[in-house]
């Protein structure tokens, strides 16, 4: 009889996996996709806070998971009309997610590239920036009645170059006290906090994840085991972020950055979860053409296949005592709910009386 009660749960718990994600979020399964363009700060109302909004077409489920991603440009070019963000979040708009494009501050050119204290200020505003964004769609969520459709609990964020260097940094850096104390002063100008100056108070910033397309960290001993789980793609020839760790822009002037050649092995060592998909002999410039690279497209399916497994819709675990003389059996998600018809599923109580 416990094998029985065995096989029965396997069969349970697969019906539930089906069930709750509803064929969503692996596969394009939407045919055309809706734009809107919102300003997700309350203090900075400007075009460098200004984000594009993805969403498929006559979509009506209410519980999404958000991707935010962010374009690149060294921190002084860019924005989020480019081809890489536009066919990123097109696509993960039609697997069912909701994808938003954002733009963020900027430095000119000549300060960046003369000053790393400008440059590593420059990237602290721009995770301010992608943090406020995380907390936009918490925000409307509370008070605005979910105009967006999205889980709350589930905000990945991402970016190509420059934009999968704040991705890593906004995942990778939980407390000013990693940083060390010249940086931690730079955050002055950001308020002297992590959290930073471009509104939306009073909601977390937390992320589930970060997709990075060739973006890098600064300091790869600011990974530890507590960060967001991490899935990258990058080329092992590529030297304006080092695949492994050298000078950004292959520039001596600017900061080193450390790619995905030494961040898989660290977070590998943290525990942390984590893919990478290398491109073996392949540079830079692989992701800027978006659709029409092949290594682009191919990325696209790798990281949809990692954050599948991360959605609450598709982690289910059970809670049974096989030697109980009566079992009831409880079928609970990832964040602890128990799945009912609320979630999309069935509750299953299975008895055994001998």
């Amino acid at each position: 009889m416990k094998r029985l009660v065995s096989i029965i749960l396997t069969c349970i718990i697969s019906i539930s996996l089906h069930s709750q994600c509803n064929g969503r979020y692996e596969n394009e399964i939407f045919s055309n996709v809706n734009k809107t363009t919102v300003n997700y700060s309350d203090v900075f109302i400007d075009l460098e806070h200004e984000m594009d909004i993805y969403m498929p077409e006559g979509d009506t489920e209410t519980n999404r998971p958000v991707i935010i991603y962010m374009h690149g440009g060294s921190f002084y070019l860019g924005d989020k009309s480019m081809t890489d963000c536009v066919d990123f979040c097109e696509s993960f708009a039609r697997r069912g997610y909701v994808c938003a494009s954002i733009n963020y501050r900027l430095s000119d050119m000549f300060s960046f590239l003369l000053s790393q204290d400008v440059q590593m200020q420059t990237v602290l505003k721009a995770v301010a920036d992608a943090k406020s964004a995380v907390r936009f769609f918490r925000k409307d969520f509370a008070e605005n009645g979910n105009t967006y459709g999205i889980d709350p609990n589930v905000i990945f964020v991402g970016g190509y170059s420059a934009g999968g260097v704040i991705a890593i940094h906004q995942g990778f850096i939980s407390s000013l006290s990693e940083l060390p104390t010249n940086i931690q002063n730079l955050t002055s100008a950001i308020g002297g906090t992590l959290d930073g100056d471009a509104g939306n108070d009073g909601y977390s910033s937390d992320i589930q994840g970060v997709v990075s397309l060739a973006g890098g960290i600064h300091d790869i001993n600011w990974i530890d085991a507590s960060d967001a789980p991490i899935v990258s793609a990058q080329g092992t020839n590529d030297n304006t972020v080092s695949y492994n760790c050298g000078p950004g822009l292959n520039n001596p002037a600017i900061v080193n950055l450390c790619g995905a050649g030494e961040i898989h092995p660290k977070v590998n060592n943290e525990g942390v979860t984590n893919d990478v998909l290398i491109f073996n002999n392949t540079g830079h410039d692989w992701a800027a053409s978006g659709n029409s690279n092949s290594k682009f497209t191919q990325s696209l399916t790798f990281f949809s296949d990692f954050l599948f497994p991360l959605l609450p819709c598709n982690n289910i675990s059970s809670n049974i005592d096989i030697n109980d003389e009566r079992k009831l059996i409880k079928i609970i998600d990832v964040l602890g709910r128990e799945v009912n018809k609320n979630t999309n599923s069935v509750l299953f109580y299975i008895y055994d009386n001998g």
